[in-house]
């Protein structure tokens, strides 16, 4: 394929960011609405929301474990395109039922199809772009929360006029992602497929999936500290947002909050890219500055709960959360070469666990203790997810060294 560059990257990878951003944007008018659905449309208690959204969150963890050990199996186009085409069918069938049993399963399958697509899309930004794969996860990050940015507020604006339109244009992006996948990968020869690569999970001499487990220091660490960062950052809607309720403040003031972070992730680039640069050249070492944001930012709200105080943590964390982003597939499409679809679904359904279990644990602990007990679990998670990543990073040091002498060579 002829490339044109366009900004800096080729202009399919333009297109691919573009695509990218449509589908975050169709996915942004459904999700936040979707407690409020259950409990309008459904007339069932929030219980039952909070339950609807833990059984596709577990379905999400499944799904990205078996999108990891699927992808050589299968292959990038049938999986990919596969995964999003049966999401987008499961997008549409919620405008289909008025039965909340229906609803939950389909939610379920939802989640399985619509996480399985993840770590095969990472891995292909990976295989198809390795010269610039670090700046295409980068890009590709900026232009989801674009997209999630901007379906949010349009989202609820949607809603007002019809739930089951916000079902349908989240399908309609999934399907247009899918058709964008299928048609351009057609346009690739066979050989040229991002799925010819892997050493571990062919079909035929395939080595066993347990077998790719044991080199833990490759992938562990930096999912338990995934999992603690997601778990500590679940705080916003089971900490922040019930206090802000319980103060008498608008709905309006937890709404900012997410577009102070929507807005920063785009205009603070320039800021990662110094602390990149100067603070946390190494992959390992940008992990590990990502818990320490957001370390700061949960200590900021703990040490005051005034709405100020609150909108600086929210600024500090953002920070964290555009270093972490981005920073995982990196590190694990960079060091694990042809396997990397296995070892992105493993730490992708590890750090899953932490949104899992962050708002129940949380939910619990506040109305236990209310904001200030939450706080200071947030910032326990926050202090362990830097243990964790410290220790990740002092596996890798050794690779790095080494890598340094021979340059220096």
């Amino acid at each position: 394929m002829k490339l044109f560059k366009l900004n800096g990257f080729p202009r399919e990878a333009g297109v691919f960011i573009f695509a990218s951003f449509v589908n975050a944007l169709g996915s942004a008018f459904m999700w936040p609405l979707t407690t409020l659905y259950v409990y309008t449309f459904f007339e069932r208690p929030l219980a039952d929301a909070g339950f609807v959204l833990l059984l596709y969150s577990l379905a999400g963890i499944i799904g990205q474990l078996l999108g990891g050990m699927l992808y050589h199996r299968l292959g990038v186009k049938k999986l990919i395109v596969g995964a999003l085409a049966l999401a987008a069918a499961m997008q549409f069938s919620l405008m289909l039922t008025d039965r909340f049993a229906v609803y939950a399963i389909i939610m379920t399958a939802l989640g399985l199809f619509s996480s399985a697509s993840m770590p095969a899309i990472q891995a292909f930004i990976a295989f198809r772009w390795p010269g610039s794969s670090r700046e295409m996860f980068n890009a590709t990050y900026v232009g989801n929360n674009i997209g999630v940015a901007i379906g949010t507020a349009l989202g609820g604006l949607v809603a007002n006029y019809s739930f089951q339109l916000t079902f349908m244009l989240n399908g309609t992006t999934s399907v247009l992602f899918a058709a964008f996948f299928y048609f351009f990968l057609r346009t690739m020869k066979t050989d040229q497929l991002p799925d010819k690569s892997a050493r571990g999970l062919r079909s035929g001499r395939a080595v066993r999936a347990f077998r790719l487990l044991i080199p833990y220091k490759l992938y562990l660490f930096v999912g338990l500290g995934s999992l603690f960062v997601w778990f500590s950052n679940s705080m916003w809607g089971t900490g922040v947002a019930p206090f802000l309720y319980d103060e008498g403040m608008d709905l309006s003031a937890y709404s900012l909050l997410w577009t102070i972070n929507g807005v920063l992730i785009f205009v603070g680039q320039p800021v990662i890219m110094l602390i990149k640069k100067f603070a946390a050249r190494s992959l390992t070492s940008q992990l590990t500055a990502s818990a320490v944001f957001y370390l700061l930012g949960f200590m900021i709200i703990l040490a005051n709960h005034s709405y100020v105080f609150i909108v600086l943590g929210m600024i500090v964390t953002t920070f964290g959360e555009m270093l972490i982003g981005p920073t995982v597939p990196a590190f694990i499409t960079e060091n694990a070469d042809g396997d990397s679809p296995f070892y992105l679904g493993i730490t992708g359904g590890i750090g899953s666990v932490g949104r899992v279990l962050g708002p129940y644990i949380l939910g619990i602990t506040y109305d236990w203790g209310g904001m200030t007990q939450v706080s200071y679990v947030a910032v326990i998670g926050s202090a362990v997810a830097v243990a964790f990543f410290m220790l990740h990073a002092s596996f890798h040091r050794a690779k790095r060294s080494a890598a340094s002498v021979t340059l220096d060579r």
